[in-house]
């Protein structure tokens, strides 16, 4: 059964064939923030609605090219478009005016766009259902509509200017202002935390730095937080893994350590630290580590006899049995 506001929305929007998004489209009534670290060049959007998989239509992101939140009545195409319009010479203002200019529903819907350079822009709609509104600044913009109130946005915009630390974390500060301010009048329900290089490697899998979503949850923002902090701990896994292949199992350790000490409930990474520590001539301390894994779950056992065969353990055989027999 459709609600009520796809049926507003069916009235609104032109058909998909126009660029126009069509009554089957999303509703993403919502509060957003994107923004670019002028130190770094990283630029993201972070967002968080009362609506299911939220960041699958309302954040985009290109390497080197800029950030987009599409939201209200959803029209989606302003992602890829907007990216587009960028790509083409246009500045954040003139692609949102192009865009606009060619939508019958412009009054309902909410965008937002930085470029690679910081320069910013957003739009809202005279009929974003209230309450509705934006602030916009150097390197970002943050925009809601539904809230519970109009202080929103303004907390959203001070605690991104007033935090400090990598990108990401401030994103996700902006988020938590928001819900603490008030929030969407209807509650809450999925979050996406999107970050991607200020320039592009030309390669897609290395540019998109943090894409992170919950689509589904009582408490989204907070369970946002966590995944990014897991986020942070596997960085340091897969820079352990990166020295590992160079054989830099010096390095491999220290990045192993620091994972396991963030986590330090988490099996796999006490697990691969143990074993940088044994590979590392250190066996007597790897070995209470490894015992915890292996009583937790044999199968870590099972996995730690595979390695020496792939060259990822290298221990005299004496070694290896007295792991294998913990």
């Amino acid at each position: 059964m459709k609600t009520i506001l796809h049926f507003i929305m069916a009235s609104v929007c032109l058909s998909a064939a126009s660029g126009q998004i069509t009554s089957q489209g999303d509703l993403a009534h919502t509060y957003s923030i994107v923004a670019r670290d002028p130190d770094t060049g990283e630029m993201g959007v972070a967002v968080q609605s009362h609506w299911f998989s939220v960041g699958s239509i309302v954040s985009w992101g290109e390497a080197g090219v800029g950030v987009v939140a599409t939201q209200s009545f959803v029209n989606p195409s302003f992602g890829p478009r907007g990216l587009e319009l960028l790509k083409s010479g246009k500045s954040p203002q003139e692609a949102i005016d192009e865009m606009i200019s060619a939508d019958e529903g412009r009054d309902y819907r909410q965008v937002a766009i930085v470029d690679s350079k910081g320069r910013s822009a957003c739009y809202s709609g005279k009929l974003c259902i209230k309450d509705a509104g934006h602030v916009t600044g150097e390197n970002f913009s943050v925009q809601a509509n539904m809230m519970l109130n109009d202080g929103v946005w303004p907390a959203m915009s001070e605690a991104f200017q007033n935090t400090k630390g990598r990108l990401a974390e401030r994103l996700i500060a902006a988020l938590e202002a928001a819900q603490n301010s008030g929030g969407d009048i209807r509650g809450k329900q999925s979050a996406c935390l999107l970050v991607v290089r200020g320039e592009s490697t030309g390669k897609l899998w290395e540019d998109r730095l943090i894409d992170l979503r919950v689509e589904d949850s009582p408490d989204p923002v907070t369970e946002l937080a966590k995944l990014l902090k897991v986020h942070r701990a596997y960085e340091h896994m897969n820079n352990g893994d990166l020295a590992a292949e160079k054989n830099d199992m010096e390095l491999a350790g220290r990045e192993y350590s620091l994972a396991a000490d963030m986590f330090p409930e988490n099996a796999e990474m006490k697990f691969w630290h143990a074993v940088m520590l044994a590979n590392n001539g250190k066996v007597e301390d790897s070995l209470p580590l490894l015992k915890e894994v292996f009583d937790k779950d044999p199968n870590w056992r099972t996995l730690f006899g595979r390695l020496p065969a792939s060259g990822l353990v290298k221990l005299p055989d004496q070694e290896l049995k007295r792991i294998m027999d913990l």
